[in-house]
């Protein structure tokens, strides 16, 4: 009996131990049972601030600037303990749930994993690796987004090329909102790993934010010298710790290399031979990929079953970009014949996928694939691209926002797409030709972002062109475009007047002088979301004229102006009975007490004013 009490306490404590080698648990477990202390060495403990922001998924900031950039989390703090909404901080693009009720939200996947919730992330690159012991984040706007903090065994600034790249989770929670939109620092109890690091990934979900979440600088604390401390505390013993876990399964692909080896000749399966395949198949339509790919080994039945090519329609594997490989994709290729979606986005970077891995699936796996997102794979080049022209003709949807590696000659292969439908292109450095050549071929063409891409030099001639040969674009994101004039502005709206979303945001060439957004108003009654976010030209003149004629508006940004009274906010209000969303923030007419007073006025409108402190 004493003996296997003795094992299981020792499983118990190689499953606790796993930061540590096996000879190290071994001495932990002798440490622990003679009640002796470890004699640690004195180390330092070293703090330091991020030295380089490395990646990051977006920014509400410029690709040309640094107001509202993820690039100001690089190096000492510039406002924090201050509170409020500074120009200095770093800013992700969206918030809230608004969002994902838009027109242009393309529909979830099914089989995401219940405790994925990242949205957004920035990697963030230090001086001198070490052993975590704490990480700092000070946040000075609407804190509580930051759901995940990672470490990679890979030093970024070395000059060789990284191999066995692993990432380790030092801490997560579940997405929360914070009462108060102070600043703070965030310091979480993060757990203890056996490799010193100097890359940090933060994961973000704002979803529950009532505003734009900011964050000032990251610090990594740390010793160079490992730690042993972790090793010698009395672990808790818990039933679970006999299971596999994730680290046993690293490969998500890795369990299609058993299954199909004629193990399992027993023929007796209970129930489930009286069950009709179809029930069967809808109860596994439920699981996680990973548990359907554990599933499969568990029959020839169930295997048979869980290699179904109608339970691979849909595939997300963005949440598992940290362990998705070429191997992986290889193994799941015979399964996937029937893919419509897939979602790779953050995937493969630091050499996890290559082209030949990329190709094979495609070629294996494109001809009925509608949905494709890619977005933040760096991965990808042109050959890459050149693939999904060749072996994906029935193409609807493409994702490359943020793929900001990709060479501008690259784009050019999206134009043999001509049935695509949704084209996103943030943050990337398409050129003017390619864009003309994919709005003449891609005419089907009903949501296209082109927010932050500062290389299309003549946004008029874009707009003429979407005027005429896109008739029925629905959304249209011009975020940040520097040089859309008044004159583009009426020919867009007079060529596509089935637009419901239109972003304009920070185009500071637009002005309301000409015209040109009463023009907008009555040209476009659909219209359910608008961003004049940071014109400063907006007038009352306009929002009456959107009261008069976008009945159906339910998002409207005017962030910036000193034109617009509380007046023509009451008439928009009367008219728009769908308004949902309107952020006033900095608009020297509408101060606190009116928003007070509008808000007791129309409850159901979430009015947003930030503030600076």
């Amino acid at each position: 009996m004493l003996t296997l009490l003795s094992m299981f306490y020792y499983i118990c404590l190689r499953r606790r131990s796993r930061s540590g080698t096996r000879g190290e648990a071994l001495t932990s477990r002798r440490a622990v049972e003679s009640g002796q202390r470890a004699v640690m060495p004195v180390t330092v403990e070293v703090e330091q601030y991020a030295k380089e922001v490395l990646d990051f998924s977006s920014h509400y900031g410029s690709e040309n600037s640094m107001s509202y950039t993820m690039w100001n989390l690089a190096g000492i703090p510039n406002v924090f303990p201050s509170s409020g909404d500074f120009t200095q901080t770093a800013v992700f693009r969206a918030y809230g749930t608004w969002w994902e009720q838009c027109a242009s939200a393309p529909p979830p996947f099914r089989r995401t994993p219940k405790g994925f919730h990242s949205q957004d992330y920035i990697e963030l690159g230090f001086e001198e690796p070490v052993y975590p012991t704490a990480v700092d984040v000070l946040e000075t706007y609407y804190p509580g987004a930051i759901i995940k903090i990672l470490a990679c065994s890979h030093n970024p600034f070395s000059q060789n090329p990284p191999a066995d790249v692993r990432w380790e989770v030092l801490w997560s929670g579940e997405p929360t909102k914070v009462l108060t939109p102070q600043a703070r620092q965030f310091s979480p109890n993060i757990k203890h790993i056996n490799f010193p690091t100097n890359l940090l990934r933060l994961e973000v979900n704002s979803s529950m934010l009532d505003y734009y979440t900011e964050m000032d600088a990251v610090i990594l604390r740390g010793v160079k010298e490992r730690p042993m401390l972790a090793l010698y505390k009395m672990p808790i013993i818990d039933i679970n710790d006999l299971s596999d876990s994730e680290e046993e399964l690293s490969d998500v692909g890795c369990s299609f290399r058993q299954g199909g080896d004629g193990k399992h000749q027993k023929t007796g399966n209970g129930y489930f031979d009286k069950l009709p395949y179809e029930l069967i198949q809808l109860i596994l339509s439920h699981l996680t990929l990973p548990d359907l790919c554990r599933l499969a080994q568990s029959c020839k039945l169930l295997h048979q079953h869980c290699c179904d090519p109608l339970q691979y329609t849909q595939l997300s594997l963005q949440p598992y970009w940290a362990r998705l490989s070429d191997a992986s994709l290889g193994y799941l290729q015979s399964r996937c014949t029937l893919l419509q979606r897939i979602n790779l986005s953050w995937t493969g970077n630091r050499g996890a996928l290559t082209l030949t891995g990329f190709s094979s699936f495609l070629k294996a796996c494109g001809l009925s694939l509608g949905c494709l997102e890619l977005s933040c794979c760096h991965f990808l080049n042109e050959a890459c691209l050149e693939v999904i022209s060749q072996t994906c003709p029935g193409l609807q949807e493409l994702n490359l926002s943020s793929c900001d590696r990709l060479h501008p000659q690259a784009f050019a292969h999206i134009s043999k797409l001509t049935r695509l439908r949704r084209l996103v292109l943030y943050r990337t450095k398409i050129e003017q030709t390619a864009i003309l050549s994919i709005l003449t071929f891609c005419i089907e063409l009903r949501h296209l972002s082109l927010g932050s891409c500062v290389r299309i030099d003549d946004y008029d001639g874009v707009a003429g062109m979407l005027a005429a040969r896109c008739h029925s674009l629905r959304s249209l994101d011009l975020w940040r475009c520097k040089n859309l004039t008044d004159r583009g502005l009426a020919e867009l709206v007079s060529g596509c007047r089935m637009l419901e979303e239109l972003d304009l945001g920070w185009c500071p060439t637009l002005q309301s002088s000409t015209g040109c957004f009463q023009h907008l108003a009555r040209s476009l009654p659909r219209l359910r979301k608008l961003f004049l976010t940071a014109n400063r030209t907006v007038c009352d003149s306009d929002i009456e004229e959107l009261a008069a004629s976008c009945p159906s508006l339910q998002h409207l940004d005017i962030l910036g102006t000193r034109l617009v009274s509380a007046d023509s906010l009451k008439k928009l209000f009367q008219s728009c009975p769908r308004l949902l969303l309107l952020d006033v923030s900095f608009c020297s007419q509408i101060d606190t007490r009116v928003v007070q007073e509008l808000s007791g006025l129309f409850p159901k409108v979430a009015i947003k004013k930030s503030f600076t402190q």
